[in-house]
């Protein structure tokens, strides 16, 4: 099957154009927004936000009825390779996680009555959102092991449980919570979704947690407790116990993206290791005619490529067929995505020498990505292990005391092919 990632001349204008927007006007925000609260946030991006939907590049993950463009994954890659340059890009596109992640499913399973109550709120920005699924007593890489309830009581659920890690949870309007429905069947139909509003009774936002880099206590990850929280039947997202279904079908998608946005913070910290490494001198000569430092450059550029077309690959796989025909390649990517973030960042940073690790510089915050991104989505070792059992599925054992490639049953079957032909002399082989 020929595959091919050239773009259309149109599409191709409306990348330009991002690249150029985000590196001016995003770019600069970087250097202050430690100094701004969300409301002054919100005054900036509002103008950035107008552009963007002049150029009919917002929310482009959603269908044209909903607002976006209706791109497939390898048109979504491409410009998540753009925004991927800067952590402040998606929020200026209504592609920003988990927003852009609740309105997919949102769009995928809600009713008419719920999307205009949240979704399209959602994507005007009136609205915030936080996808509740990971405990604290449980495993995040096995959601079959998910404790929080939800039973019922006459016309309503009733939610009980603990979540952490949900982004934003703090300060969303609603939440997408995961709970088990129905515990004596398998853990894959026995759960549902629920649009649980965050002022609803029994919703106990607390504290925040803190990732890598953030201030201990404000991180925008929250602590979530359910006690008692009573929602009406019509919270229910989709039908009963399809909660895994959908989540996985969002999934892969979010995972491409993530790696494409890797690509391009990638590829932003090996332009500032070129152009370092052209302007400092040390010991006599520029960095960029030291030999260490030239393997830098070349296996960073071999990976970042390597790694770029395997994603649009996958990309292009999903747009061809279904999510579920490429989990060995989704796996893959995501298997990736951390390890090369960790080798490129680690060479760019190091260059630098002090200022490399200094605050003047942005490579703090894409280093402490590379564990964050090795978690995230299903822990690497899961990953691994589910690559393994998709190629395996492709190999059959081979029959008799010697697999037909060890050397000894070549040798027989060899002998066998050319017996014909060589007549006598074949027992000399």
């Amino acid at each position: 099957m020929a595959w091919d990632f050239s773009t259309e001349p149109e599409f191709q204008e409306k990348l330009d154009w991002m690249r150029e927007f985000v590196r001016a006007e995003i770019w600069p925000l970087e250097t202050i927004v430690g100094e701004l609260d969300q409301a002054a946030l919100d005054r900036i991006y509002a103008p950035l936000q107008r552009r963007v939907k002049e150029q009919g590049l917002w929310a482009a993950h959603l269908e044209p009825e909903l607002g976006g463009q209706g791109f497939g994954q390898l048109k979504l890659g491409l410009m998540h390779e753009i925004l991927g340059t800067s952590p402040f890009a998606p929020g200026a596109f209504g592609c920003q996680a988990p927003d852009s992640g609740n309105s997919e499913i949102l769009a995928l399973a809600g009713t008419p009555e719920q999307k205009d109550r949240w979704l399209h709120p959602l994507l005007a920005g009136d609205l915030r959102s936080a996808f509740s699924m990971t405990e604290p007593d449980t495993p995040g890489s096995d959601p079959t092991q998910l404790r929080t309830r939800a039973t019922r009581d006459g016309e309503d659920w009733v939610i009980d449980g603990h979540k952490w890690f949900s982004s934003n949870g703090s300060i969303a309007d609603f939440l997408i919570v995961m709970a088990v429905t129905n515990p004596d069947v398998s853990p894959y139909k026995g759960m549902s979704m629920f649009l649980v509003p965050t002022d609803t009774p029994g919703v106990i936002i607390e504290r925040n947690i803190g990732l890598l880099g953030e201030p201990l206590g404000e991180g925008m990850h929250a602590l979530i407790h359910y006690d008692d929280a009573r929602v009406p039947s019509d919270a229910l997202l989709g039908g009963e116990g399809q909660a895994f279904v959908i989540a996985q079908t969002r999934l892969g998608g979010g995972r491409v993206h993530h790696a494409m946005r890797t690509v391009g913070s990638c590829s932003r910290a090996f332009d500032m290791m070129c152009e370092r490494v052209l302007s400092r001198e040390t010991q006599g000569s520029l960095l960029a005619e030291k030999q260490s430092v030239q393997n830098y450059i070349a296996d960073s550029y071999a990976q970042i490529e390597q790694f770029r077309l395997f994603v649009l690959y996958t990309a292009w796989l999903i747009d061809q067929n279904t999510t579920a025909g490429t989990r060995k390649e989704i796996a893959a990517v995501k298997v990736l995505t951390a390890q090369v973030l960790h080798d490129v960042v680690y060479r760019a940073m190091h260059v630098h020498g002090a200022l490399g690790v200094s605050n003047e510089m942005p490579f703090g915050g894409l280093w402490m990505q590379v564990p964050v991104m090795g978690i995230v989505d299903g822990p690497t070792e899961v990953h691994k292990a589910t690559v393994a059992r998709q190629v395996l599925k492709d190999y059959r054992p081979a029959p008799g005391l010697w697999p037909t490639q060890h050397l000894p049953g070549r040798i027989e079957a060899a002998k066998a092919k050319f017996a014909e032909q060589l007549e006598t002399e074949v027992g000399n082989l």
